[in-house]
């Protein structure tokens, strides 16, 4: 499908259906609410366990798994972003790995990595991009049963309630079928813009708090890596973990 021309008024309005970007925006938007609230439950649960019985060491295990799943939350998310909002995010290099690391070693490292906490901060922000996920979600929803008018007419398009009494559009003769597909389409092309600017906010989280951004040369930038505790001397580069 040809998009229609951009130099246009029209085309810079209608653009966004043959956009593919649009659609991965869409479907980024669309998972937000129930990945969210997966990501509150399993790290809320898991702290607040690991908290109860953090004088045995069972409780320690579990918030160490929680942290380990903060972070796997957190490289998924990367990925996520990566796929559908066209992102080129790099996972943090701010981890060092090795064989010879030990549990007690690789959990201290873990609570020392700035990343870990970024991500923390990302699966409790994550609910919140949700509920205004779900709210754009409905408003889609509404706009499809619109668009689809001409083939269910005759029936009722409620759109809110006040005082109790909905506030619906009785749709019931061809034409009036036909305004409200029209009305219907107006509002998804409306909708989509808002959801695209609404991804890219997403993005611009998820670039803070997720990874790192490519420079302007493609490389992605990175921070000085950390001294090494022994030699004192910057830990190289290949040492670092992508978790």
């Amino acid at each position: 499908m040809v998009p229609p021309k951009a130099g246009t008024a029209v085309g810079s309005v209608l653009g966004v259906l043959t956009d593919r970007r649009t659609y991965g925006n869409l479907v980024y938007i669309l998972l937000a609410a129930p990945l969210g609230l997966f990501y509150y439950m399993l790290v809320s649960v898991g702290l607040v366990i690991g908290v109860a019985l953090s004088f045995f060491l069972v409780g320690l295990a579990v918030l160490f798994g929680t942290v380990v799943g903060v972070r796997g939350v957190a490289a998924f998310e990367r990925w996520l972003a990566n796929r559908l909002l066209g992102l080129g995010l790099r996972p943090p290099d701010d981890l060092a790995s090795g064989s010879g690391v030990t549990a007690r070693t690789r959990a201290r490292q873990y609570l020392d990595a700035p990343s870990t906490w970024r991500g923390l901060g990302f699966v409790f922000m994550k609910p919140v991009v949700g509920i205004v996920a779900l709210v754009l979600s409905v408003v889609l929803v509404w706009a499809l049963s619109l668009v689809a008018a001409p083939f269910r007419y005759p029936y009722e398009a409620e759109f809110v309630t006040v005082g109790g009494e909905p506030l619906a559009w009785a749709i019931a003769t061809p034409p009036e079928a036909a305004l409200a597909a029209v009305v219907g389409v107006a509002i998804v092309v409306g909708f989509l813009h808002l959801s695209n600017g609404y991804a890219y906010v997403c993005g611009r989280i998820a670039a803070a708090l997720l990874g790192r951004e490519p420079t302007a040369t493609g490389r992605p930038d990175r921070p000085s890596a950390p001294s090494d505790d022994r030699t004192g001397d910057r830990a190289p580069a290949e040492r670092r973990s992508n978790i």
